[in-house]
């Protein structure tokens, strides 16, 4: 209220009143204000100008700015790559920056190992699709692969230039974080991840999985306030996206579905309310077949499960699939 370009018997006559925060001012009207304040509708008037001048403004930006990329960098859209070219070329680029990305798929779809490989091109220069800064992957189901993020760090940091450093580096770059129950979840992505997002170390969360939790903690009658605890998960890390100008990456398990009557479909979990908040989805899946392709050191032909990743819907990719294998390096899609 201090700062406030005003005559100070408007000040005086608002602190009287007790209104001490500045969205009191905008909060009450015009005639509210004058009969807690004693002050004359010219005064009120006077004072909501102040106040509202006062409050930050977010930037002004034009479509023609948007489209010749004129704007701030807090402001452009950043696409992060997934490490493989062919998966670039199908996500048109990567992973957006704003938004939250969805991974969902049955298990053993690779769902982990994709988080893992985007955990470390995030931290790639921009000019190379990375982000250059960390990842925060928070853990809600299983212990956290250490063993196979530093078997991706090996071949990673052959693929790459040499200004990525060693495995060390790496992996001091992936902030790790275990929650056990809903509660923890909130207070991680509320108060702990916003810290660390703003020293600006970190580019990328993930979280794995969304689902595990909502699923387990809350019971049949408690569907009202699940829904609101997810709402308010959404919320948030849609916010921090949005203000720190970072891609959010959730994995999500599956569910049967029988509204049709036909066995082995899976449907994202978690119903509707949280596929409001999912900006893009994307379906992994196992496939039946067997592709061979040859090893690296050895030469000789090594067996690839095939493996699907399908958009099933985004803002700005059509709805198609494409094949992929994993092997030792990670995640490689198939032309």
């Amino acid at each position: 209220m201090d700062e406030l370009d005003i005559h100070p018997r408007i000040l005086t006559a608002v602190k009287r009143a007790h209104l001490n925060k500045l969205e009191d001012i905008l909060i009450f009207s015009a005639l509210e204000l004058e009969r807690r304040t004693k002050l004359s509708s010219s005064d009120v008037s006077v004072l909501k100008r102040a106040v509202a001048e006062l409050i930050p403004k977010p930037v002004r930006v034009t479509a023609l700015a948007l489209h010749s990329h004129s704007v701030p960098d807090d402001l452009k859209i950043r696409k992060l790559t997934t490490g493989c070219p062919v998966l670039d070329k199908f996500l048109s680029g990567g992973i957006m920056s704003r938004g939250i990305t969805e991974i969902t798929g049955i298990s053993a779809s690779g769902k982990t190992q994709l988080c893992l490989q985007l955990g470390l091109t995030a931290q790639l220069p921009c000019s190379q699709g990375g982000l250059k800064g960390g990842a925060v992957y928070i853990c809600t189901e299983d212990a956290f692969p250490n063993k196979r993020l530093y078997q991706m760090m090996q071949h990673f940091r052959k693929n790459t230039s040499a200004s990525m450093g060693n495995t060390a580096q790496l992996s001091d770059s992936i902030f790790v974080e275990h929650v056990a129950d809903v509660d923890g979840l909130h207070h991680c992505i509320s108060r702990k991840l916003p810290v660390l997002l703003s020293r600006g170390a970190v580019k990328l969360v993930i979280i794995d999985s969304v689902a595990a939790l909502f699923r387990c903690e809350f019971e049949a009658g408690q569907m009202v306030h699940r829904a609101k605890s997810i709402g308010t998960l959404g919320s948030c890390l849609h916010k921090l996206s949005a203000k720190f100008n970072i891609p959010v990456v959730c994995v999500n398990q599956v569910s049967d579905s029988f509204s049709e009557g036909a066995s082995g479909k899976v449907v994202p979990a978690l119903g509707l309310t949280w596929s409001n908040y999912v900006t893009t989805r994307l379906m992994l899946s196992r496939l039946t077949g067997i592709l061979s392709v040859s090893g690296q050191n050895t030469g000789k032909p090594t067996p690839n499960v095939l493996r699907n990743i399908e958009i099933l819907f985004s803002p700005h990719l059509p709805n198609m699939s494409c094949d992929f294998i994993i092997d030792q390096e990670g995640v490689k899609g198939i032309g």
